[in-house]
């Protein structure tokens, strides 16, 4: 597929908390195949929906970004849903950006030919192995999930692993699991963040907070198995 043909939800044309450390923009993938209940880009999720924005709009501002934005990030939704995302990447880097990735995994085998072109990967992770396809409503979900995990650390490329915690959804014993099958492959660089779910996909599920105990429990059983550990609200 070509570029012309990736389905864009958004587009910001600066940020700085996408790509670490880089000024960079963001072009929003739509379509998503699932359906956690505390995503909050809802509106990404359905693939056919039309936000007015074309590749050949956001190529043209980034043409006159050369030279003083470092990074195009590919967020979504999930940007791996799309054929379309391999000659989107490899145009971003003939333009001279380096390439950002956020993904959530769900396409391995997409994902794995995406990544020589990726300086840097934000992946989702979202619960343990046996609790995905629960979480995701899909089948196959964690599987995929942890598959393409494998794929980013044996291909090198720079990353962060995200969790997000809904204390509803993600127990504190399950947390600790995930950390630590994360240690044990090698993943050095984790960030816990908190639901928000004022604008979540499922806005039934209760408020969401960290506590002064939640804290302790991440900087006394998570932090120390990690080089770099961020606690995000």
């Amino acid at each position: 597929m070509t570029t012309e043909s990736l389905r864009i939800g958004g587009y910001t044309p600066l940020t700085t908390i996408d790509y670490p450390g880089e000024l960079a923009a963001v072009i929003f993938c739509q379509g998503c195949p699932w359906r956690c209940a505390y995503c909050h880009n809802p509106h990404l999720l359905p693939a056919d929906t039309d936000s007015g924005v074309s590749w050949l709009q956001v190529q043209a501002h980034l043409q006159k970004r050369r030279g003083l934005l470092d990074a195009v990030v590919l967020s979504g939704g999930e940007p791996t849903a799309q054929t379309a995302i391999q000659s989107t990447a490899e145009a971003i880097k003939a333009m001279g950006f380096k390439l950002g990735l956020h993904t959530g995994g769900a396409y391995p085998s997409r994902l794995s030919s995406l990544l020589p072109l990726c300086d840097w990967v934000g992946f989702d992770l979202k619960t343990t192995p046996e609790q995905y396809d629960s979480l995701t409503a899909t089948r196959t979900a964690g599987v995929r999930a942890w598959q393409s995990l494998e794929h980013i650390i044996e291909s090198g490329v720079n990353h962060e692993v995200r969790i997000t915690v809904h204390w509803h959804l993600l127990s504190r014993a399950q947390l600790q699991f995930m950390a630590d099958l994360l240690a044990k492959r090698g993943v050095n660089n984790l960030a816990v963040q908190i639901c928000r779910t004022s604008e979540g996909y499922a806005r039934e599920l209760p408020d969401n907070h960290w506590t002064d105990d939640d804290r302790r429990f991440i900087a006394e059983a998570i932090a120390p198995h990690f080089e770099q550990l961020a606690l995000r609200a």
